[in-house]
């Protein structure tokens, strides 16, 4: 710890010698290096993003920048101002009044008496079970909780392997993040004034795509291996388990509806779900008590905070990259050398894949997207489309160490160590990185449907 702290301390003080000893040897040392060199170091000792992103505009601005710093201080405060980001306290809110009110458990029997009776039945229905929950919750971590918990322990008893099990949940779980509403879109809308709307309707094809794709991995494992099946249920019991979770699968079309029919701006339909949610689940379901709502509420304000402070920060970040004129000279050096619209696509998966490794989603979104963002314009890309792109390399960084998160809340419900997580979700991993190629290079899969809906030019 004391090492981590000497090593913090010194690093603002190497960011001033760094240049001087480069102008000594008379070498240039690029400003974007010197920048992602003290913020990498800084997460290097172990400290929070939110205060490595912090510590290193400060660092720079005082030592390396004439930039006013009461222009600095204006931008922080008016960085988290725009109204698309409140929609992320909300659809957190909304997230967290699913998990505990009996949601995650209808839409479960609904899904298996769906498609229970095929190959793993029980595995494909915790993927249709989490492609439900998805639209309901926008969170990944809140998908593989609520269904995971639930689920689980029902495939180990009925014979499937832990393995098995854990690899379709972990993967299937990171369909949260794409299957509208999603809180990383509402991020890379922050970063890059996209349209939230758009973006939500653009997620809703790729996100069922994925849905299917990850699928046909589970029936496909489980017819090789018999894995178990499920007695075909009647059409009586599907109706009756339908009936059952019809009120959680309301709030899609409450959402979603809303957005497209113009009724509720994103941010509205997020404060319209967290009051939906709360209902359902206190009053409708009533699995949640009026004694657990306030411990819901603690953990929902602690999340939106660590985010929220997350997004001041990353502004500042974006601020800074800005005023150095960092984006502008990438995209010029890039349109230089000629690299074209396939090549730079395949630079950001890869970016972006390898950022997965050392940070999570959110902190990815808002520091990438604005060093990205102004490239893809450049190169005619759309900024829908590129956003679609970023939300599923995210979804793919949550399912591969070192911090993939959604492989540390499988290893809280299955008890199994990250090393053997790994190992069970490399089928359904393949597949997502299947998918990530075909997204990429396949545009209308993103903007068909928010342009057929009159929502984009």
């Amino acid at each position: 710890m004391k090492g981590s702290m000497r090593l913090a301390a010194a690093l603002p003080a190497a960011m001033v010698v760094l240049p001087m000893l480069g102008f000594a040897l008379g070498l240039h040392v690029p400003t974007p290096l010197i920048i992602f060199l003290l913020l990498f170091g800084l997460m290097l000792t172990g400290m929070p993003i939110s205060i490595s992103l912090g510590l290193t505009v400060l660092t720079f601005l005082f030592t390396m920048t004439t930039v006013p710093i009461t222009s600095v201080a204006l931008k922080l405060f008016t960085g988290i101002e725009r109204f698309e980001v409140m929609a992320i306290p909300f659809f957190i809110l909304a997230g967290n009044f699913l998990t505990h009110g009996g949601v995650a458990r209808r839409m479960i029997a609904f899904a298996s008496s769906m498609v229970g009776h095929w190959h793993g039945g029980l595995a494909l229905a915790g993927v249709m079970a989490c492609a439900l929950f998805a639209a309901v919750s926008g969170s990944s971590p809140a998908t593989v909780v609520a269904i995971g918990s639930i689920l689980l322990p029902a495939m180990v008893k009925q014979g499937f392997p832990k393995r098995f099990g854990a690899g379709v949940i972990t993967t299937s779980g990171a369909l949260g993040i794409l299957i509208p509403p999603s809180i990383v879109m509402v991020m890379y809308s922050v970063a890059t004034n996209t349209s939230v709307g758009q973006l939500f309707m653009a997620g809703v094809i790729p996100g069922l795509t994925l849905a299917t794709m990850l699928g046909l991995t589970t029936w496909w494992r489980a017819r090789k291996n018999n894995y178990p099946r499920l007695p075909k249920a009647s059409w009586g019991e599907r109706f009756r388990t339908f009936r059952e979770s019809i009120w959680g699968l309301l709030l899609i079309v409450v959402v979603i509806g809303g957005i497209y029919t113009g009724i509720f701006t994103p941010t509205e339909a997020a404060a319209m779900s967290a009051v939906y949610a709360f209902f359902v689940a206190v009053f409708v379901y009533k699995d949640l008590t009026f004694k657990k709502v306030p411990k819901v509420l603690l953990d929902s304000a602690n999340m939106s905070a660590m985010l929220l402070y997350i997004i001041t920060n990353a502004v500042m970040f974006s601020f800074l990259m800005t005023s150095e004129q960092i984006p502008q000279v990438m995209a010029q050096w890039m349109l230089d050398k000629g690299l074209g619209t396939i090549a730079f696509l395949l630079f950001v998966n890869v970016l972006l894949l390898l950022a997965g490794n050392v940070m999570e989603p959110s902190s990815i979104v808002l520091i990438m997207a604005p060093l990205l963002f102004p490239v893809a314009m450049k190169l005619g890309i759309d900024p829908v489309h590129f956003g679609i792109i970023m939300t599923v390399n995210m979804e793919v960084g949550m399912c591969h160490p070192p911090v993939g998160l959604n492989l540390y809340v499988a290893s809280g419900i299955t008890k199994m160590g990250i090393t053997e997580l790994t190992v069970a979700v490399w089928p359904w991993l393949l597949t997502m990185l299947v998918f990530l190629v075909i997204v990429t290079y396949w545009p209308t899969l993103s903007i068909w449907l928010p342009r057929t809906l009159g929502m984009m030019r």
